[in-house]
């Protein structure tokens, strides 16, 4: 008579790796032949049937050869990767229209010369003066908020304790959470109140998306900082090296390429605010250089009132945001490079 250990253990079979794939084309060959059956078929509802038909078949099929703990793990395997396919979908459709429409008028033209002049459907005309006054915005708004963040964070982290800390988080939990346009309010009550009600300029709208920015630095930060062990510290403690000395040289040395990321995401999240920047900044058509006076273009600005003019006006507004999103990938790269040479050995990724 066997034994229980050897009973509830047996050897099973293996599959081959083109399995998976195998039950998927023959889930989404029944699907389309069961829409061709019942209606006309489309390209979603076939995709959908497919996929639930493979997550059971493959399931099945792993079970009757591998057993059940394997089937398990397919099935898990399955549909964390359906997931992942499923989130990557509006992300691959939006840079498929981003470029496919963006393209249209993008060229050198468009990126060093601006509206000055330009009427009606003229496909004259770029957004220089609107990436310049993108970068003059989102630059003061940076060098505002990054500073703020950090140091906040570093507080926090290392020697926040009691009521001022706690309300120092509630405080940036609650502003993490305001719309935009609340930022806007303040930046214009703020400076209708100091200046005048018709004072508008690049610091205006800095202040304004450097409200929405210091919160997502602060945390990010504060994320990051709470990763570094503890024994760095306390190693560089029994060093006799100072605390300040060791927050600047051991954490903040550590958390480098998370703090670099996390700025990132925080410069991400403002430069294609709109709402703020309609109500601090304005529009013009030609190139303002001077941040503390004057109306000053912005893209995100830019491409709704191109947009808004409809004709040319909307081949414009692609082009623009199309040069947004290329912006943006330009700054994370550098992050990863600043990230990847200021970060310890063995750290840099």
């Amino acid at each position: 008579m066997p034994s229980t250990s050897s009973s509830i253990v047996r050897k099973q079979g293996a599959l081959p790796a083109w399995t998976p794939w195998a039950v998927l084309t023959g889930s989404l060959a029944l699907a389309f032949l069961l829409f061709v059956v019942v209606s006309s078929p489309a390209l979603a509802p076939v995709l959908l049937v497919g996929g639930i038909v493979f997550l059971v078949a493959n399931w099945a099929v792993s079970r009757a050869v591998e057993g059940e703990r394997v089937a398990k793990d397919r099935l898990a395997t399955s549909l964390v990767t359906a997931a992942f396919v499923i989130a990557m979908i509006p992300l691959v459709s939006l840079v498929w229209i981003v470029l496919s429409k963006g393209l249209t008028l993008f060229s050198w033209d468009f990126l060093t010369t601006d509206m000055t002049g330009i009427f009606g459907d003229m496909t004259e005309g770029g957004a220089l003066h609107a990436i310049i006054g993108t970068l003059w915005v989102t630059g003061i708004a940076s060098l505002i908020s990054i500073p703020l963040g950090i140091f906040t964070a570093i507080y926090l982290v290392e020697y926040g304790r009691g009521r001022l800390a706690r309300a120092i988080t509630v405080l940036v939990d609650v502003m993490t959470g305001i719309p935009s346009i609340v930022a806007g309010l303040f930046a214009f009550a703020l400076f209708t109140i100091v200046v005048g009600p018709q004072y508008r300029s690049a610091f205006m709208g800095a202040v304004a998306l450097a409200v929405l920015m210091t919160p997502v630095v602060v945390r990010s930060v504060e994320e990051m900082l709470r990763l570094v062990p503890n024994e760095l510290r306390e190693a560089s403690y029994a060093l006799g090296v100072p605390k300040w000395l060791t927050i600047v040289k051991v954490v903040l040395r550590t958390a480098v390429a998370g703090i670099t990321t996390g700025v990132m995401i925080a410069i991400a999240r403002v430069i294609g605010e709109t709402a703020p920047l309609l109500m601090t900044v304005g529009i013009v058509a030609t190139i303002n250089n001077d941040p503390l006076e004057g109306r000053i273009a912005t893209l995100p600005v830019f491409a709704y009132r191109q947009y808004a003019q409809g004709g040319v006006g909307a081949d414009r507004a692609w082009a623009a945001a199309l040069t947004l999103v290329a912006i943006v990938m330009l700054l994370n790269l550098v992050a990863r490079l600043v990230s990847r040479y200021f970060s310890p050995r063995g750290l840099a990724r």
